[in-house]
């Protein structure tokens, strides 16, 4: 005859993920793409205004001068590629900023302290 067995001792299910870290997250996440969405249409909308723009009013603009020069000329020479690296570091330097503090939101949602 077998031997009895015992009855298994009840095992707790394991926890699920804390609905709370998980909103912290989202949070976090939504605000992370928010700024940065922002961010990105601003200044592509700088980009298209020195880019497209000053090119398409070239006349409008030839009646302004920087240094001595048309508006138009001086942007169509190099104003254009000025903008265009101070938008480049714009950039960087506010995404840098950006991902800075979606990392601590990140540490904090999760309960580690930086």
């Amino acid at each position: 005859m077998p031997p009895e067995s015992t009855p298994m001792p009840a095992s707790t299910p394991a926890p699920g993920p804390d609905p709370r870290h998980a909103g912290r997250v989202r949070a976090a996440r939504a605000t992370h793409w928010r700024r940065t969405r922002r961010l990105t249409i601003v200044l592509m909308a700088l980009w298209l205004g020195t880019g497209f723009c000053t090119v398409f009013f070239a006349r409008e603009l030839s009646s302004l001068t920087v240094f001595g020069w048309p508006l138009s000329f001086y942007m169509a020479a190099q104003g254009a590629s000025l903008v265009c690296l101070a938008i480049i570091g714009a950039y960087a330097w506010r995404m840098r900023r950006y991902d800075r503090d979606y990392g601590r939101a990140m540490a904090d949602a999760s309960g580690d302290a930086p």
